[in-house]
């Protein structure tokens, strides 16, 4: 599988600005800017990269979630995940240092050592946390 995104910038870093679109149409000429990611707290005049990568996190590691728990014959009712991105400067430049999983879960009739092993698991086995190179946290509540 390969999916596609694309990025067109136009001018400065400080003064320039760029649009985001991706294969699936979800996001289509979507602004982005120097301004708009460090300026912006709210976040909405435009998106960031971090956010994405927040956004495709969060995603990734519910879906995953949900497939181990299937594994282990759970169905959750629910799983509300949350990616909070820290950009921080190391060195002289701009690095994502860590990502705090945020997860209320609601899985029938699970105790919460096994469902401790199984989201952490799956938190080390989501392709994008695999991809990321920082400290991943996973903090959650549990209704079962």
């Amino acid at each position: 599988m390969k999916r596609r995104a694309e990025a067109l910038w136009k001018g400065s870093a400080e003064d320039g600005s760029g649009m985001l679109t991706t294969q699936s149409g979800v996001l289509h000429e979507q602004p982005y800017s120097v301004k708009l990611r460090f300026e912006n707290e709210d976040g909405k005049a435009g998106t960031n990269p971090e956010e994405l990568i927040g956004a495709a996190h969060a995603g990734c590691y519910a879906m995953a979630l949900s497939v181990e728990l299937g594994k282990a014959g759970y169905t959750p009712d629910s799983l509300h995940t949350e990616a909070h991105v820290n950009l921080e400067q190391v060195d002289g430049g701009w690095a994502i240092t860590k990502v705090d999983l945020k997860l209320d879960a609601s899985v029938p009739e699970i105790d919460e050592d096994e469902f401790d092993e199984i989201a952490n698991g799956a938190k080390e086995g989501c392709p994008v946390s695999k991809v990321l190179d920082c400290e991943i946290t996973l903090d959650y509540s549990l209704n079962s």
